[in-house]
């Protein structure tokens, strides 16, 4: 429902030749990849890469699970972001939640990122989405400042969880 028909021909070209599009199968590598780095970087965590494998490909099979853009030029692929959907009754609408943020280290501050988020806002607006949103971990302020630098802006919330995959040490 949320997603049906949003990435039909989704491709646009944006500043230095950068083009933004729908990840398909064939990326499905690259996105596992990019995942178990940012996973890496972002938290400190080694991820399950069969499980990651299995659920990028559940992701990339299923629009209505969500969806992954990329961000290419010549020299590949420089990054990418996953969405995913949330229901609001609130709202009597969808939230599209940013999933996956990753953009290779030597491609960083080149405009990737805002290339990604305006090519989502783009399409979030033909599709009548409620709001985006994303969570950060709490401690990394580099990500929290190009979000912000986006125009994206911490809400009154904080995010409680129940984790029966992935544990974490406390912080």
């Amino acid at each position: 429902m949320a997603a049906t028909g949003v990435l039909e021909a989704s491709s646009a070209t944006y500043d230095e030749g950068m083009n933004i599009r729908s990840a398909t199968l064939a990326d499905l590598e690259t996105i596992v990849g990019f995942n178990a780095r940012l996973a890496s970087e972002s938290e400190g965590i080694e991820l399950d890469t069969e499980r990651l494998r299995a659920g990028v490909k559940n992701l990339l099979q299923d629009e209505n699970r969500g969806f992954y853009l990329l961000a290419e030029s010549t020299d590949g692929i420089l990054g990418q972001l996953g969405m995913t959907f949330e229901w609001s009754d609130w709202r009597n609408g969808v939230f599209w939640w940013l999933q996956s943020v990753y953009v290779r280290p030597e491609s960083r501050r080149l405009g990737v990122l805002s290339a990604l988020y305006s090519h989502v806002q783009e399409l979030a607006s033909s599709q009548a989405v409620c709001g985006i949103r994303l969570y950060v971990e709490k401690n990394n302020i580099s990500a929290k400042k190009a979000y912000q630098n986006l125009g994206i802006h911490p809400t009154v919330w904080e995010m409680y969880e129940t984790d029966f995959v992935i544990k974490r040490h406390s912080r």
